[in-house]
């Protein structure tokens, strides 16, 4: 992970409220964490300036589902309500997850109460599939829910 994409990721994780990852992930930790998982990624630049991180996982459950990628995406703070996170999504539907095998993509873990995120899925054609309740400790609002999302 690169120090450009540790600053887009950074923020986003350290205020607990969309990404499900211990508010308190170092750089290291997060190097190793993509490494764990097998993330594939890309990034989204602006001239100089990282926007945003596009991170494929794969396979979701390597035994059951080799081909179906758990995506993630985040966004930096100064650059949202601007596209990014649709253009990486639209970017990754139609060329980098089949590209890579892939024949679906799911989001494992979107927080519930993450409404503009939840809707941008669903416009990308991502459909609810699942719901965890009350799976999630969000800082502010204490337990929420988290869904499964999921399209072919």
């Amino acid at each position: 992970m690169t120090t450009g994409i540790w600053r887009v990721v950074e923020p986003t994780i350290q205020a607990g409220e969309t990404y499900p990852l211990a508010r308190d992930l170092t750089k290291a930790d997060a190097l190793a964490y993509s490494a764990l998982i097998g993330a594939r990624g890309a990034r989204c630049r602006s001239g100089r300036r990282d926007r945003g991180d596009l991170i494929i996982c794969a396979p979701t459950i390597r035994e059951a589902a080799p081909d179906v990628a758990n995506c993630g995406y985040i966004v930096a703070p100064s650059a949202t309500g601007r596209g990014i996170a649709r253009a990486m999504c639209m970017r990754t539907r139609s060329s980098r997850a089949g590209a890579l095998g892939f024949r679906a993509m799911q989001f494992n873990f979107v927080i519930g109460s993450n409404e503009r995120a939840v809707r941008l899925w669903q416009s990308c054609g991502f459909h609810i599939v699942g719901r965890l309740p009350d799976a999630f400790e969000h800082p502010r609002l204490g337990l929420v829910d988290a869904l499964v999302m999921y399209r072919s």
